[in-house]
């Protein structure tokens, strides 16, 4: 997995760290490296779990983007969301 630029996941809490290893082993398996484009640095809607260090953003893949969502999301399971945004897919942990 590469980072952008000025991302640090030094402080992201447990449970969203443990997701970066499913993450690029999903685009792996797509064919393509996986980049983290924000952790909790930027600017995020009020309420954002970036803030709260529980949210993760990697650039969107090339091609499969709704294939790739859906098995984060089964890799993942019930606590985290997983959204297709403009240019990149969300992860956050938000247990229910």
């Amino acid at each position: 997995m590469l980072l952008k630029f000025g991302v640090s996941i030094e402080r992201l809490n447990r449970e969203i760290r443990r997701t970066l290893d499913p993450i690029e082993s999903v685009y792996a398996t797509n064919g393509e490296e996986a980049v983290l484009t924000s952790a909790g640095e930027g600017t995020h809607s009020v309420g954002s779990l970036h803030y709260a260090n529980d949210a993760v953003d990697v650039r969107m893949p090339k091609k499969n983007a709704g294939e790739v969502a859906q098995e984060l999301r089964r890799r993942l399971g019930k606590d985290f969301d997983v959204v297709v945004e403009l240019d990149h897919i969300h992860v956050e942990h938000d247990p229910k």
